[in-house]
């Protein structure tokens, strides 16, 4: 069980997403493999707090197949190491419903490296891959 899942302080804290869920009954369960994500947003949502917890390894393995270089699990796990994730804006988003098979999600990642609060602004598009959703690419702007 992911580390992660545990409850402190008489109650859950809060998902690191902005879904205003506990992360258990958020991303918790998405980090964990009980569940997946039924759209493209909770899977933005979903990596957005996999990088918040430094989980490379979900976040390759929500990387579409196509999109899986050989060293990428090393190139997340060592970008997210030198950054604190803070928060999340979500923009926009396009298509990506449980009965689609491509989506988009535009949103704000609010971080900090190196003492300086930064934001990272994407445009990221999602595809399925045997029934899940998988980030494909985006354009940062």
């Amino acid at each position: 069980m992911n580390d992660h899942l545990q409850i402190s302080g008489g109650g859950a804290e809060l998902c690191p997403c902005g879904s205003s869920l506990s992360y258990p009954d958020c991303c918790g369960c998405y980090h964990c493999g009980k569940s997946l994500p039924a759209t493209a947003e909770q899977l933005m949502r979903s990596r957005y707090s996999a990088y918040v917890f430094k989980l490379a390894d979900y976040l390759y393995q929500t990387t579409h197949p196509d999109k899986r270089s050989s060293g990428l699990q090393d190139e997340i796990a060592a970008w997210a190491a030198q950054v604190e994730f803070v928060q999340l804006e979500i923009l926009a988003v396009q298509r990506g419903q449980a009965g689609d098979k491509v989506g988009k999600v535009e949103f704000i990642a609010h971080y900090r490296q190196q003492q300086q609060t930064r934001q990272l602004r994407e445009l990221s598009r999602f595809r399925r891959f045997k029934g899940a959703w998988c980030y494909f690419d985006g354009e940062i702007g």
